[in-house]
């Protein structure tokens, strides 16, 4: 009796455990930085978790954020270590925009997708137009 009990035991451990597993990252996303250190682009494809990129901006600097929604559930927001939220939206569509910084800070650039295709492009433009 007690080894039957503990096979069961076991066996729910185990599917414990695969289940688990399920709800890890889906999807693919793939982050590359600029070799210039002014920003980077997130490509996401049927994506369902979290992730976060940092760059060191100054006061006054303006940063270019470019959003294309192909897909599913994009949240992203830009926070400063010091507690700045220069900008947080969810359920992003596609569209360009720009934020600018109030303090100089490193700033945690974080998005949130839910089945989401698509890309993040943000680079900060320093003053200069494009």
């Amino acid at each position: 009796m007690l080894f039957r009990k503990i096979i069961i035991l076991l066996l729910m451990m185990a599917i414990m455990t695969t289940l688990s597993a399920c709800s890890a990252v889906k999807g693919s996303i793939v982050i590359l930085e600029n070799a210039d250190g002014t920003g980077f682009t997130m490509e996401f494809q049927e994506w369902s978790a979290k992730n976060k990129c940092e760059l060191f901006l100054n006061k006054g600097d303006e940063v270019k954020i470019e959003v294309v929604s192909e897909d599913g559930e994009i949240a992203f927001s830009v926070n400063g270590r010091n507690g700045s939220e220069p900008y947080r939206g969810n359920d992003l569509s596609s569209g360009m925009f720009t934020i600018t910084v109030s303090e100089t800070d490193d700033y945690v650039f974080a998005i949130t997708g839910k089945d989401a295709t698509g890309k993040i492009t943000v680079k900060n433009l320093d003053g200069k137009e494009e």
